[in-house]
């Protein structure tokens, strides 16, 4: 077995892919592992802007977090419908584009795009922030961390969808139970208290108050910060199609575990968080600790708990990126589909996923990672936009698809879950945008009309070629001709050789063109009498035509375009081929030792050329 199989796994045939299919217990972590992360940074996410209270903005945590938990409700019943509607993969690009338009689909498209690649960064980055808390030595190697984790993600996921849904269904069942776990014994030990626990590990002391009062405004930032925990939910829409089947039912009842259980986190950590008198800490603090951590210590202390629960969040926040990777390359796929992405991205790899689409959003996380410094705080205010824009697009879109859907028992009711859904998340990205323009969020708000420039260019340029190669008329074979044949010769070699004998094959009219420089004390006169001609001569053949171009200055490549391109204007309606002899060399890395004026040639003649010159490879096989 060789060692791509062992890294990647062997390769996978099309008839493989039922088996590919995944369970509800392996869709959990596939496609939920973002949603219930988001547990350990959301609720913190919206603390940190209450810092200025003091102890004051415990008051506030939990009444921000029901509000948050409310919407998160009212979108969980808009995606049960959307699954149930699109069995075949309803993310907001599929619902925004058949039924708003290719206006809404591109703006989904955009948006989601965004929203992938900052899940991915801030997952990675959240985990190591929970190493970094457990040990504050790896602080100042933050960064290096994550791009290490974002490496070993990508590898695990170019595996296939099954094999990293069976390597992440332990790190998400053990971050759920240790977080459980530290929430029941919280929660009964307030009670066994009557609301007045005592910490085991005592919390840092909280920031001085500098605010008096929570005004509107910080609020409506600290619930915008918050919303950071709903990020991930529309996953399993939009992967349907690699359940068993019944997909939808099997889809719809990893979606509700998912969002049950979300619901229990958040909460849970917000109430336990007021009852410890927890706050959170500044981020840039050197003995920073983030709340999971702190709220840890106060209920479990710090033994082999604490450290197995605090290596989990590391483990689950870092494979939460898992959703982004799940989910990018489907929509890549989705897009490319309509034109507005490269056509590789529809191309499947060897382990039956699209590879390419893993390969695009590694890239762009690790650009992401390395510009913010991979500070989780940093990159949430750019986070939440392209999600909730995704939401209200999608549910918008199913108001519409359940107004054509004029035969459906009970459409009225489907419509306004699906519209009362698409106002709270319309309202949320309004509040959201507005709260967070400042702080990063503008990055995000000018990023997504950029996208959509982009994927109307590409559209074009696909529109252009198809126009441009449709062709329904007969094969045309009036004015055939040989072409003209040139081949450039630096020395006569076995190279030289067969792609003379090539064109020889070709074309009666042949040029050889040898660029003779003054440091060269011969050129290919020399070799030419005996060499070429006679053998042509004695087998009674059309001498081919030595073309040598001095060059006083050593250039190569420009005398060699200039006549190729006064050959093409001197012969009007003949094509003009062009031999290029090629070393074709046993590994990768001897290419930097060869070829560099051929491949350097070939370019100018694609770039310069039209549709009479022709370029033709002549490969020598060491």
């Amino acid at each position: 077995m060789s060692f791509t199989d062992v890294l990647f796994g062997r390769p996978l045939a099309s008839s493989d892919e039922r088996a590919e299919h995944i369970g509800v217990a392996a869709g959990i972590p596939i496609f939920g592992l973002d949603a219930l992360t988001s547990a350990a940074y959301g609720p913190e996410a919206a603390m940190t802007l209450l810092i200025p209270l003091g102890l004051m903005g415990l008051d506030h945590i939990v009444p921000v977090i029901s509000a948050i938990l409310i919407l998160l409700v009212i979108v969980y019943f808009s995606y049960r419908q959307t699954i149930e509607a699109y069995p075949s993969g309803g993310g907001s690009y599929t619902v925004a584009t058949e039924n708003l338009g290719e206006g809404a689909g591109l703006l989904a498209a955009a948006a989601l795009m965004i929203d992938y690649i900052l899940t991915a960064a801030v997952g990675i980055s959240a985990g190591v922030s929970a190493l970094t808390s457990a040990v504050p030595e790896l602080h100042n190697h933050r960064l290096s961390i994550c791009l290490v984790i974002l490496a070993i993600l990508a590898i695990v996921n170019l595996r296939g969808v099954k094999d990293t849904g069976a390597a992440f269904i332990i790190p998400t069942f053990l971050f759920v139970a240790t977080l459980l776990t530290v929430i029941a014994v919280g929660v009964f030990r307030v009670y066994a208290s009557h609301g007045h626990p005592v910490p085991v590990v005592i919390p840092p002391p909280p920031a001085v108050q500098t605010v008096k009062y929570l005004s509107l405004w910080l609020l409506l930032k600290t619930f915008s910060s918050g919303c950071a925990a709903m990020t991930g939910v529309e996953a399993v829409s939009n992967g349907v199609m690699a359940f068993e089947e019944p997909r939808s039912k099997k889809a719809q009842r990893a979606l509700t575990i998912i969002v049950g259980t979300l619901i229990v986190l958040l909460f849970g950590i917000a109430w336990l968080s007021k009852a410890y008198g927890i706050t959170a800490m500044d981020p840039e603090a050197f003995h920073y600790q983030n709340v999971i951590s702190i709220l840890t210590s106060a209920i479990l202390g710090r033994g082999w708990f604490y450290y197995l629960t605090m290596g989990s969040v590391l483990l689950a926040l870092s494979l939460s990126a898992n959703t982004a990777f799940a989910d990018f390359p489907r929509l890549a796929r989705a897009i490319s589909m309509h034109d507005y992405l490269p056509h590789v991205f529809t191309l499947r790899g060897r382990r039956l996923l699209y590879s390419h689409g893993v390969y695009a959003l590694t890239g762009f996380t690790a650009v992401i990672l390395i510009l913010f410094g991979g500070v989780t705080d940093r990159l949430i205010p750019l986070y939440a936009i392209g999600a909730f824009l995704a939401f209200t697009l999608s549910q918008a879109g199913m108001v519409v698809h359940w107004m054509k859907a004029e035969k459906h028992p009970g459409r009225i009711w489907h419509m306004f879950v699906n519209g009362f859904g698409a106002v709270a998340t319309g309202i949320t990205l309004v509040v959201v945008l507005v709260a967070k323009f400042v702080a990063g969020a503008w990055v995000t708000a000018l990023l997504v009309p950029l996208m959509i420039g982009i994927m109307l260019g590409v559209k074009r340029h696909y529109t252009r070629v198809k126009r441009e190669m449709k062709d329904m008329t007969p094969l045309n074979l009036s004015n055939l001709e040989d072409p003209v044949v040139v081949i450039p010769m630096a020395r006569w070699d076995r190279i030289a050789e067969k792609a003379l004998r090539f064109g020889i094959l070709m074309s009666k009219d042949l040029k050889i063109v040898h660029v003779h420089s003054d440091d060269e004390p011969v050129g290919l006169e020399a070799d030419w009498e005996n060499n070429v001609l006679a053998p042509i001569r004695k087998e009674g053949m059309k001498e081919p035509e030595l073309v040598t171009i001095p060059s006083n200055y050593r250039f190569i490549i420009n005398p060699l375009m200039d006549y190729i391109l006064e050959l093409e204007s001197t012969h009007p309606g003949r094509k003009i081929a062009v031999l290029l002899p090629e070393l074709v060399v046993r590994h990768w890395w001897e290419n930097a030792l060869h070829n560099q004026r051929v491949q350097l040639l070939k370019l100018l003649l694609l770039l310069k050329g039209n549709q009479r010159i022709v370029v033709v490879n002549i490969p020598w096989y060491l």
